[in-house]
Formats: C-alpha cells, structure tokens, sequence
C-alpha cells in the first residue's frame, strides 16, 4: 500500500465527509493505494456514526473510536499502531489542511528519501494573539532546545515512512514534538515542506492557553528526557555530588574551626555556615536517591495500556 492517512478527531462531524471526498479524488486522481484511519478520540457530536457510514461505503476508511477523549497524542499512536502504507500521513480533521499535498509530501519521502516531513503554514489564518503569536515563541524554543530546524512543529500536516511511525512512542501531549522523538530515535533525515494553510470552515478552535502553557512544560521534558532519560543518576547524581561536596566542605570548615581555631567562639548552631553544610548535605542526599529512584524505575518499568477502545472499523 502506497499511502496511510490518520486522523485524530474530536467532534469534527460537520467536516468528516467532505474531508474524506477530497481525500479520496486525490488518492485515485494519482493513482495511489490508500487507507483512511479516522480516530475518534472520544466524540460526542455523532462523528462516529459518520465515520461507519463512510466505511460501509469505502473498505479504504477504517476507525478507531476511544470509550472517552484521551488525547491526540494516544489517537495518533493508536493509528500509528495499525496503519500499513510505505509513507504515512497525519492530518486534521477540521479542513484547515489541505489534501492536494499528499502527492508532493510522498515523492519527498519516496524519491528525495527523507524520514520525516513535516508542514510549515507560512501564511496562517489565526488569531495573531491567541494562537500565532504564542505558537512562534514555542517553535522559537523548540528550535533552540531541540537542534531541529523547523518553523513550525505542531503543524498537524506531516509525512513519515512507515519505519518511523513504527519506532517512535507518542503519548502524553507529545504529539507537538514528533520531529524530535523522531530525531532521539535515530531518523535524522528531517524536512520541510510549506503547505496550505486554510481558515476553519465548521466549528471552532480547541486551541487554549492552557495548551501554550503544557507545550513549554511538555518541552522541558523532552528535553530532559532526551538528555538524560536512559540515565538519570548521570543528572540527578551530578547535582548531589556537588550539593554533597559543598554541605560537608561547609560542615569540614566549621569543625576544624570549632576544635582548633576558636575553640571558644559561638555555637556552630548560631553560625549561618551550619544551615548552608546542613541544608546541601540533605538536598544533595535526596538528589542520589532521585538518581537511583529513576534508575529503578527505569529498569523495571513495563509498557502500560493509555487508553480504551470501543470499537474498530476494517482492521486486520
């Protein structure tokens, strides 16, 4: 099969038949072998029911419907699970991404070779405050953390080989940084591509602040993650050692002092020195048992269920 869209959705039922129509004129307007993977991430406006009827007419549109909303990120990897295409394409629900890309999108992966291509809307039709404004401080960070150049990481429109997707674990609200998780597993071929950017046609926005605020708290810790994720002491050990060096020089110092220097000077308690030592010495102790806490929990932890399906349309 040439090509796998997946859809991660939220009450989208206004747009799903239209998006599937221009979908499917440009899937067979190239000659392509498709499938269509609809997740419905917990809809409550009927976009399930649209989703069925579309499968019962097209065996190319498959589903997945989570029991409540769990994320775009665990739809994305439950699509990513199942999808079977050489290249795999994401793409939201709402029409603001334009289907007439896949055709450029797929001989960037097939013919120019690269791992991952992702969308850049240039020219956007946002609310400058809202949404753009916020969204080019985080690229801006992404960027400088991360080491990948892209102007625009969230932009739902991208290409992927089917490797990829195959090797990379979204969950959380990580979906913002697949170029980066694509990166820290080993796909350095990154790219790309401006694409169309349309206004919403139905509906409006699930875009909030709160999400601005997770991205940045989210970028923290994939940052950490891939840093220091495989070895946590190597962190966590260093900030003990020096908190630990420092408290006992403080704590050396005020010994010596006390027993050889002024012998009959003021309490070591009544010495600000003394809650300096004390207070490192113990930070610095909880900072290696962090260290050795995550590398037990590292070592032993096991792949755990992030969400609950209801039911499947066409899958194997």
């Amino acid at each position: 099969m040439n090509i796998s869209v997946v859809i991660p959705l939220l009450n989208e039922q206004e747009s799903l038949t239209e998006l599937y129509n221009w979908i499917a004129k440009v899937m067979q307007s190239n000659s392509f072998s498709y499938e269509i993977m609809f997740i419905d991430d917990g809809s409550t406006d009927g976009s399930w029911d649209t989703i069925t009827a579309l499968s019962q007419k097209d065996p190319n549109v498959k589903g997945i419907r989570f029991l409540k909303n769990f994320g775009k990120s665990q739809a994305l990897h439950a699509g990513f699970g199942e999808v079977t295409g050489d290249v795999v394409i994401t793409m939201d629900a709402d029409l603001q991404d334009n289907p007439e890309e896949i055709p450029e999108l797929y001989d960037l992966i097939t013919k120019d070779g690269y791992d991952l291509i992702s969308g850049w809307k240039k020219k956007r039709y946002d609310s400058v405050i809202a949404k753009n404004l916020p969204s080019k401080l985080f690229n801006a960070a992404a960027r400088r953390t991360s080491g990948v150049k892209l102007h625009d990481f969230n932009c739902g429109l991208k290409a992927y080989k089917n490797l990829v997707v195959k090797n990379i674990d979204v969950h959380g609200e990580m979906h913002r940084y697949i170029p980066v998780l694509a990166k820290n597993a080993g796909f350095t071929k990154i790219g790309e591509k401006v694409v169309l950017h349309q206004a919403r046609k139905y509906g409006k926005t699930k875009f909030g602040m709160n999400r601005f605020v997770n991205g940045f708290l989210d970028l923290i810790t994939i940052w950490f993650m891939s840093r220091f994720g495989k070895r946590p002491m190597h962190f966590f050990g260093l900030i003990g050692t020096i908190l630990f060096i420092v408290g006992f020089s403080f704590s050396l110092y005020l010994g010596i002092d006390k027993l050889f220097i002024e012998t009959k000077g003021r309490l070591i308690a009544q010495r600000p020195e003394f809650y300096v030592a004390l207070t490192s010495m113990i930070l610095g102790t909880q900072f290696f048992l962090a260290g050795f806490l995550g590398e037990i929990i590292l070592t032993s932890k096991r792949s755990k269920e992030r969400y609950k399906i209801s039911d499947t349309l066409h899958l194997s």
